[in-house]
């Protein structure tokens, strides 16, 4: 089911909960409602309305954050890793590859690449990194909290950091989170092993993000409000 409510249209999921959650999902402002499988569409829908301002404000915070261009990846463009701005220096080689010197990141492609080829590289690229920081951050929060993941997989999405499956414990991370800070992966590991023993973001979620991360919501401050993607 779907709501369109002053021109913004509001997903709804009905599950077996007992309150409603409205989130304004980054990075683009998607907008979801949780609500009890016994609550009518009416009541659904008033609730949605009186949070109307609300959802406004957080869709015209995304709106306004800075987003990189189309890319191209061509000379001059950047490239981030881990927070840091590098500039892009295309070579042409036999094999691609990537090396950080500096300010620049050196891209060397075969001299005919497509645009799309270059991305889907260096789409891996990120994938390799965002892995290998995996590896290293997740046992360190699995020990923290006593939380253990089965399974996990790096997936680029344009809604979510991060999602999970509580029944499997398996995670999955957003590949985009290897641009971001890397307090920011830790803080988007910890809210997920969280989601194991807690699937709402009630007051019992909070207190477990607070006990283990007091500074969460600063970070997720730092998150929310670096460069994203292009988006059409």
């Amino acid at each position: 089911m779907n709501l369109v409510i002053s021109g913004i249209e509001i997903k709804v999921c009905k599950k077996d909960i007992k309150n409603m959650h409205l989130y304004v999902k980054p990075p683009n402002g998607n907008v979801t409602v949780s609500a009890p499988l016994t609550m009518s569409d009416g009541a659904i829908e008033r609730f949605a309305r009186t949070k109307i301002s609300w959802i406004k404000k957080q869709i015209n915070r995304f709106d306004s954050q800075q987003r990189q261009s189309e890319r191209e990846f061509i000379s001059g463009e950047t490239l981030f890793l881990w927070g840091k701005q590098y500039y892009l220096l295309i070579e042409n080689g036999n094999r691609n590859s990537i090396v950080l010197t500096g300010n620049n990141a050196i891209l060397t492609v075969r001299k005919r690449s497509t645009s799309e080829q270059r991305e889907n590289f260096v789409r891996e690229w990120y994938r390799e990194h965002l892995k290998s920081e995996i590896t290293r951050v997740l046992p360190k929060w699995e020990k923290i909290t006593g939380l253990k993941c089965r399974d996990w997989q790096t997936k680029y999405m344009t809604t979510r950091w991060g999602t999970c499956n509580t029944a499997t414990k398996k995670i999955w991370l957003n590949l985009q989170l290897a641009k971001k800070t890397p307090e920011c992966l830790e803080y988007v590991i910890l809210h997920e092993l969280i989601h194991f023993i807690e699937k709402h973001h009630n007051e019992r979620f909070i207190s477990f993000m607070d006990k283990y991360m007091p500074m969460w919501r600063e970070i997720r401050v730092t998150l929310n409000g670096q460069t994203l993607d292009y988006m059409e």
